[in-house]
């Protein structure tokens, strides 16, 4: 039987154990972000990001403006990206899209991931709680994307909601599933007995010694789930499901663009640029992530 004595002699000095937390607060993902790969993302993502943020300062009309220049070639003078079907500047709607975008990601992933970890956390605090939110999971990921989606938008007719709850209940068991796992395999380490033998109450071998090893995974998924989330937003507006028009999306752009394809390909170069710039961009931090946390 392992004694008392053993185990805190396995655990890390005391000092060593500060001196590597307060670096690693300090500096969490510093390395990781510092790497040219990284970096790339950032500054696509970053790319995106302000145009979205400087749609009123950058876009010369309204998205929903029309004019009589149907389907105007790029480089027409007003018009940079040329106009869609309707008359209206692409420019001002792939702008207005990317807000439209990242406004529904900036809330369904924290939210999905959130909700995730709440359900992880009951489940690693008792058999019977773990048995019943696993099978929540198997729920969520029994339903395909597409007809989530489609389930959703049954019940609550085109929007915006639908979409965040879609791309939230989506991510609800990937980060559920992910923190689970963590805890689990962390709470058997021989630091966090030895904690327990020194005195740590329950709520602080969670908050000091597990959850912070466990959380390493969850900043890589974040920065995947973004990217899905992409994707997902794209998918049900390009099926008409999303987002209501007139209000412009990257998806509803590009599915508008279908049609014109072989008259008009200019039509679909703004909403594509602008996805692979943002989708590149994310797997690249994640990749960068992935690689630091996996050292």
């Amino acid at each position: 039987m392992t004694s008392t004595t053993d185990l805190l002699t396995a655990a890390p000095p005391p000092a060593a154990r500060k001196t590597r937390g307060a670096t690693r607060s300090r500096h969490p993902y510093r390395s990781a972000l510092s790497t040219a790969r990284a970096r790339t993302g950032l500054v696509l993502v970053g790319a995106v990001i302000l145009a979205g943020l400087l749609a009123p300062l950058l876009a010369g009309h309204g998205p929903t403006d029309q004019s009589r220049q149907s389907l105007a070639a790029l480089g027409t003078p007003g018009h940079p990206l040329g106009t869609d079907d309707l008359g209206r500047d692409l420019l001002s709607r792939v702008l207005y899209g990317i807000r439209a975008d990242l406004g529904i990601i900036a809330i369904a992933v924290p939210a999905g991931a959130a909700l995730g970890c709440l359900f992880a956390l009951v489940s690693a605090a008792h058999p019977v709680a773990d048995t019943a939110v696993q099978r929540v999971f198997d729920l969520l990921l029994a339903f395909p994307g597409l007809i989530l989606a489609l389930a959703v938008t049954a019940i609550l007719g085109p929007g915006r909601l639908p979409v965040i709850l879609v791309i939230a209940l989506a991510e609800v068991p990937v980060f559920g599933r992910l923190l689970r796992g963590g805890v689990l395999v962390q709470r058997e380490r021989e630091y966090v007995t030895a904690a327990r033998v020194g005195g740590s109450s329950a709520r602080r071998v969670l908050v000091r010694h597990i959850l912070p090893n466990a959380a390493d995974p969850l900043v890589v998924q974040i920065a995947v789930s973004l990217t899905v989330a992409v994707f997902i937003e794209g998918a049900m507006s390009f099926l008409g499901v999303g987002v209501r028009p007139p209000e412009p999306t990257l998806g509803a752009v590009l599915s508008q663009s279908m049609p014109y394809l072989a008259q008009a390909p200019h039509f679909a170069a703004g909403p594509l640029i602008t996805v692979t710039a943002l989708v590149l961009g994310l797997s690249l931090i994640a990749e960068a992530l992935n690689r630091e946390i996996r050292r």
